[in-house]
Order: structure tokens, then C-alpha cells, then sequence
């Protein structure tokens, strides 16, 4: 009779819980004077099945099928459940897979301003530290870096200055293979601040055909421009030479 039922081994056995809802399993520990009915209330909880049409299948380490948890008044320790063992939860009211399925999660958003205002976030962390663009500047540490960013301009514009349309040219991109062609615009650009070389590659090596988000700024074969920084051209006597290369400039 299950009420004469009672706990003649060790008092926790562990196993491993797998699931007809799911594809993972976990491991968990169970006082063995735990009645299946509250083995089934704690396993809701892990594996997301239905208490009422929840059924337990008890497998052994060689993963044979040894008996059911059928009686729900009946203690765990009444069954032969040894640690290593895995119960198996089987319901088939619920469809295999939907707790699996991110798809139905809701994804929680926020606007910009709304996340400026919590006091709880990363950005108010910084922000109360002093740290990355929240990190306070001296008067002569600003100044300092303005000067660098002026000097950097200027630099820029001669040099942008110093190359004409019609040039030849080797393009020199850090980490990319060196490429050739000729340049075919000088100047500001509507993509990007600061001053773009416009180069038709002597070869399909470029990412368009002079046009950027809907403005051209010269023509050439599709595939066959591209747009550099003056600090990365150099130009020159250089002839056509053709070769492989990736690239990451516009």
C-alpha cells in the first residue's frame, strides 16, 4: 500500500532531468521522502510540462527504461531511483520545442532618452565613474587634444590638395594588399566628414561605380571604385598591375 510506503536508502539521490518539451537535461538533487505529486510540482517549474498530463519515465544508466512514477502518493525513495539515473519527463499535451522557440519571446526595448534617465544602467555607471566618454577632461588636456585634431585636418587637406584628378596612384590600406588605378575625384564628400580620394581601380577591385548612398561623384565601371583617405594614397608613375585583395574602405 503507497501509505505504508518509506525511505530505505540514502535520504537525496540525484539524476538527471530531461524533458519531451526540450532538447537539453540538467542535473538536480531530490530528498527521497518527496512524493511524486511534489516531484511533479517542482519539475513544472524546471521543464515547463503540465502537472495533469505530466508522465515520468525512469531511466537507469544504461539508459534502459526500469518503471514509471505512476502513483502519485507514493515517495520517490519507493522507487528504484539511484543517483546517476534520469527521469524523464513526458508530456503530450505540449508542443515538443515550444520553450525552446526565442521567436515568441517579447523583446524588451527602449528609447535613448528613456535609457538616459534610468539610474540602474551601464550608461549611468560610466557616467557616475568617470569612465570612457564620461571620463572628465582638463582645460589643458582638451586643448591639447584639439590641437591634435587640428593639426590632423590640416594635414589631411594638404595632402588632399597635393593630389590631382587624372593621377595615378597605388592605394596602401593598412592590412590590405597594395592596389592601383587612377584618381578621379578630390574633396568633401556627403558620407563621411573630412577630405575622400575618389579612385577607378584598374581592375574590379572597388565597391561601386562612383556612387555613394545616391550621390555620384565620378564615373567608372561598376565594382571598379572606391573612396580612400588622402593618408593612405600615394601617387606616382605607378602602371597597371592587377591583384586579389579585400578591402574596407568606401
Amino acid at each position: 500500500m503507497a501509505g505504508e510506503m518509506s525511505v530505505i536508502t540514502q535520504s537525496v539521490v540525484t539524476v538527471t532531468i530531461s524533458s519531451s518539451l526540450n532538447s537539453f537535461g540538467s542535473e538536480r538533487r531530490f530528498q527521497k521522502d518527496l512524493t511524486i505529486a511534489g516531484l511533479k510540482d517542482k519539475l513544472v517549474l524546471l521543464t515547463g510540462a503540465s502537472v495533469g498530463s505530466m508522465k515520468l519515465e525512469v531511466y537507469n544508466t544504461d539508459n534502459k527504461l526500469i518503471c514509471l512514477l505512476d502513483n502519485d502518493t507514493a515517495l520517490l525513495g519507493s522507487y528504484p531511483v539511484d543517483d546517476g539515473m534520469r527521469i524523464h519527463v513526458v508530456d503530450p499535451n505540449a508542443k515538443i520545442g515550444e520553450f525552446e522557440d526565442v521567436s515568441k519571446v517579447e523583446k524588451f526595448e527602449i528609447s535613448a532618452d528613456e535609457y538616459a534617465k534610468r539610474a540602474d544602467s551601464v550608461r549611468a555607471f560610466k557616467e557616475k565613474m568617470k569612465l570612457g566618454r564620461f571620463k572628465e577632461v582638463t582645460p589643458e588636456e582638451q586643448q591639447r587634444l584639439d590641437e591634435e585634431k587640428k593639426l590632423k585636418e590640416q594635414q589631411e587637406k594638404e595632402k588632399a590638395e597635393s593630389i590631382k584628378v587624372g593621377d595615378r596612384c597605388e592605394v596602401r590600406v593598412p592590412g590590405q594588399p597594395a592596389r592601383r588605378g587612377c584618381v578621379q575625384y578630390v574633396g568633401t564628400t556627403d558620407f563621411k566628414p573630412g577630405y575622400w580620394i575618389g579612385v577607378q581601380y584598374d581592375e574590379p577591385l572597388g565597391k561601386h561605380n562612383g556612387s555613394v548612398k545616391g550621390r555620384q561623384y565620378f564615373q567608372c565601371p561598376d565594382k571598379y571604385g572606391g573612396f580612400v583617405k588622402p593618408e593612405n594614397i600615394e601617387v606616382g608613375d605607378f602602371p597597371e598591375e592587377g591583384m586579389d585583395f579585400e578591402d574596407d574602405e568606401m
